[in-house]
């Protein structure tokens, strides 16, 4: 704010100074007299100004065509660089300004004014390694993809635009779908500039798409080698890909390779539950049960999940319910707290037919925590202890209603997916599945799912007054323990309602 009014005192003071130095010319008296060959001319003091003004001009335009004549000379001698550079300096002027007002309309996202300009830069300027590029953002931005495309492959063809050229034909291929194409553009891309973040990204997104393990854990490497990569972050997706890659190996049936990479994959991430899972399975299968309990008793503390439950159930297979109570102390003591702790204690003393203890391990959690398996729980609880049905399929009923409890959701695009996958089936993201619970719907379910508890109660009360209850309960049988209980698989309760 001050500089701007500095300059505007200052712009004023200079006016009147011009006009005090007019006004005082006018009126002075005497002036300049010049004599040539014989004849005077005489000036007056305003006149004079004029005259010496005009004197430095021409002065200037002399030199100026001095100049111009001693270049033609010299081109007429021989040196053709004289006369073309004084001609070069304009031309140089005109293609940097028609540059410029490329960038600008380029900025402007004007594609075919910005392409326009480039082509008049490079009448002038002849310098495609600078028009090129403007001409080959410009057509993308106007879709003109075929020219686009041509300007990109004369890119290619310049060494020092080689890299631009292919991350520019890498991106058309990418939106085109053509990943195939797209992944060797992306390893030439990649061979040119290792260190470019980009390049790094895509090229792994695309390895891990086609299941190239081997080669996404080397661009990995090289995204931590560069610095594109924090260290923690490295060895959880170095974990996820030798996970991944020893998928592979077990589905070809190279069980040494698979058990070695599985446990290579638990090393790197012990808290990754699958890594934890396959690595188990492998010590099991290698007859060392103790490596596998170790295993996932690391994987249960870091995070409870019911796939290492099923697998700590599958190191003794012939166990009874008596002795697998007592073998999974070592599991159930770790996060005693935990839900999942917790609805894996209640179903172990389910099949031990232990329903009293089975109540006290579950708890309060199908108030405060409320899911399918838990609710679900309590109504086999309730059946073991004697209860009716009516108790029974209310908490049937009321298993409807709540959440299916954790799963895996990928934290990009909310996709919830059965299984653990390194890359999520909707958005194509690369390890971003979370085992978590999804928020619950607003979508107002139907009246008849809050009507359910009711509608059994009614159901009951007419199975002891009315004669015709006797043809429904001939077709819908109580619901026996063992249909509520796998006495195998600790953590798969499943209920099934009448």
């Amino acid at each position: 704010m001050l500089w701007s009014l500095i300059k505007i005192i200052v712009f004023v003071g200079a006016v009147a100074l011009l006009a005090l130095g007019a006004g005082y010319l006018l009126e002075s008296q005497g002036g300049v007299q010049v004599t040539v060959m014989g004849s005077e001319f005489t000036f007056g003091p305003l006149q004079s100004v004029i005259a010496i003004v005009l004197l430095v001009v021409a002065v200037w335009v002399f030199l100026k065509l001095v100049g111009l004549l001693y270049a033609t000379l010299r081109f007429l001698n021989g040196d053709e660089t004289a006369l073309s550079r004084y001609f070069d300096r304009n031309r140089e002027r005109k293609g940097f300004q028609a540059l410029s007002e490329g960038l600008m309309a380029l900025a402007s996202g004007e594609g075919r004014l910005a392409m326009a300009k480039a082509a008049k830069a490079e009448r002038y300027l002849n310098k495609p390694d600078l028009t090129n590029l403007l001409t080959a953002q410009a057509a993308e931005i106007a879709g003109d993809r075929r020219k686009a495309e041509e300007t990109y492959r004369k890119l290619v063809a310049n060494e020092a635009t080689r890299f631009v050229g292919v991350r520019g034909i890498l991106k058309q291929k990418l939106a085109d779908g053509d990943t195939e194409t797209a992944l060797k553009l992306a390893e030439k891309a990649f061979a040119l500039k290792p260190k470019h973040e980009e390049t790094q990204d895509v090229l792994l997104r695309l390895q891990a798409q086609k299941e190239d393990w081997h080669g996404a854990r080397q661009t990995l490497s090289a995204k931590l080698k560069y610095g594109s990569l924090p260290r923690d972050v490295h060895k959880r997706r170095d974990a996820v890909l030798a996970l991944s890659e020893a998928k592979d190996v077990i589905a070809e049936d190279a069980t040494i390779e698979a058990r070695e990479a599985a446990i290579e994959a638990n090393r790197l991430s012990p808290d990754l539950i699958p890594a934890a899972v396959m690595a188990a399975k492998s010590y099991i299968a290698k007859g060392k049960p103790r490596y596998a309990v170790r295993v996932l008793k690391k994987a249960w503390e870091a995070h409870p999940h019911p796939d290492l439950a099923a697998t700590f159930a599958s190191i003794e297979p012939d166990e009874t319910p008596a002795q697998r109570l007592k073998r999974f102390t070592a599991l159930t003591r770790l996060r005693h707290d935990h839900p999942e702790a917790r609805m894996l204690l209640a179903e172990l003393h389910i099949a031990n037919e232990d329903f009293p203890s089975a109540r006290r391990a579950l708890g309060d959690l199908v108030e405060t925590h409320p899911t399918v398996r838990s609710v679900t729980l309590m109504a086999a609880i309730e059946r073991g202890e004697g209860a009716s049905d009516t108790v029974v399929k209310g908490w049937l009923a009321r298993a409807l209603t709540v959440s299916r409890g954790p799963q895996w959701i990928c934290d990009n695009c909310h996709h919830i997916h059965t299984n653990w996958v390194p890359i999520c089936e909707n958005c194509e993201s690369f390890d971003t599945l979370s085992w978590k619970t999804p928020p619950l719907s607003e979508m107002a379910m139907p009246g008849g799912v809050q009507m359910l508890p009711l509608i059994v109660g009614v159901l009951e009360d007419k199975k002891t007054d009315v004669p015709v209850a006797t043809d429904l309960q001939k077709t819908e049988p109580p619901i026996e323990d063992a249909e509520l209980i796998e006495d195998d698989t600790p953590q798969g309760t499943t209920a099934k309602p009448a």
